[in-house]
């Protein structure tokens, strides 16, 4: 015959279940931080700070969607900002600052290459990922296994916007208007080292930001197209130079016009006027795509800013998106398992065009679109989506 189990002992057994209960929750649950730091920089004064205030708001709808659903593995999630300036030092400095001082866990860069290239090296040095929302400059990336990219590589946009010149537009001869910085640079490098000699470049200029008369150089232009030497001009510059295009138009240039991701603003038409019709832009916003996210997206931002969304704000929201899901996936918030996550990152559709994957050096291999200007609004005129392709 058994004895029953006195109060006391049954008591104590219950105990012994909790603490081991307990003890196997917690041993799973991520542990960390109670709020989720990610930092950010973007030019929010000066002559960039049309791209740089969209970009932030980009990021923080992204954080905004994330803490409503609950942040990330139950935390939520703050974004720390600073504004970089448009100023390599300073994007230094304030990176240093959001890594040492806020101890953000990681960063998001939503400024331009020059910036973002002086400060990706404190990142890598610091082993604290980075997440680049549109900077394409190829060494921000290169020999860095902290720092990604989530926008395009400066030597893809140009490849696709040197076949679609080809190939669309079926031009033989180009003209060059080129920013003389890292973006322009490598950009335009690679326009003609993918054209090579199916294309002749009758005409190459570089200028430097900002400008804002660019006659002297379209002067020329227009010369060469009366003398029937011209099919195409290819504008690389940013939402600013619109000024160049409605001078183009002014002069009486008729020939096509190509420009690339920094013309992504509704800035670009807004300066540009009635000479933006037409234009085409290589770039990674699709607006025309009917996605839940890229929906909710242009209804959230232009909600809270008035005026629709571009390429700098989309690409800001996947670097943040990119990293949450690279965070939640790791489980853990030390930066090498967060890196590790964020590379085998796969098939994430984010607003700025799907990411297919991610490269050795940290590269997404993702989507581009070239956007014409018809009646006012970007219009999605081709998608090129082959990852054999979009390859840097």
């Amino acid at each position: 015959m058994q004895r029953a189990l006195s109060p006391q002992i049954i008591g104590l057994i219950v105990v012994i279940i909790i603490i081991v209960a307990a003890a196997a929750y917690f041993a799973t649950r991520p542990t960390g931080p109670e709020t989720i730091k990610i930092g950010f920089f973007a030019p929010l004064t000066g002559p960039a700070s049309a791209d740089g205030i969209a970009a932030r708001t980009g990021a923080e709808i992204a954080v905004e969607i994330l803490n409503e659903n609950g942040g990330i593995n139950g935390k939520k999630v703050e974004l720390v900002v600073y504004d970089d300036q448009l100023n390599p030092d300073q994007a230094i400095a304030v990176s240093q600052r959001m890594i040492q001082q806020d101890k953000v866990i990681a960063g998001v860069s939503g400024s331009y290459s020059g910036t973002t290239l002086a400060a990706s090296n404190v990142w890598n040095d610091a082993g604290v990922p980075l997440v680049v929302a549109y900077a394409v400059h190829p060494d921000i990336t290169k020999g860095k296994p902290y720092v990604f990219r989530v926008g395009m590589l400066a030597v893809t946009e140009g490849r696709i916007a040197a076949k679609f010149v080809m190939e669309e537009l079926g031009a033989k001869n180009v003209a060059i208007l080129n920013i003389d910085n890292p973006f322009g640079n490598s950009l335009v490098d690679s326009f003609k080292k993918t054209a090579g000699d199916r294309v002749n470049v009758v005409f190459e200029a570089k200028f430097p930001f900002p400008t804002d008369d660019f006659t002297p150089f379209l002067n020329q232009i227009k010369t060469l197209e009366d003398q029937g030497k011209l099919d195409v001009i290819l504008f690389v510059g940013y939402y600013p130079h619109a000024v160049g295009v409605k001078q183009a138009r002014e002069l009486g240039i008729k020939a096509p016009i190509v420009g690339v991701e920094g013309f992504d603003s509704p800035k670009f038409i807004e300066i540009a006027g009635p000479a933006s019709e037409g234009v085409y832009i290589v770039t990674d916003f699709d607006r025309d795509k009917q996605t839940d996210m890229v929906k909710e997206f242009i209804k959230r931002y232009e909600a809270k800013r008035n005026i629709a969304p571009d390429m700098v704000a989309a690409s800001s929201f996947d670097a943040v998106m990119v990293l949450a899901k690279a965070i939640e996936k790791a489980g853990k918030y030390d930066g090498k398992s967060i890196a590790d996550a964020i590379q085998s990152t796969k098939d994430y559709d984010g607003v700025a065009g799907k990411i297919f994957f991610f490269t050795e050096d940290g590269n997404a291999v993702k989507e581009i679109t070239v956007q014409v200007i018809k009646d006012g609004k970007f219009t999605r005129y081709k998608t090129y989506d082959d990852p054999e392709l979009l390859k840097p």
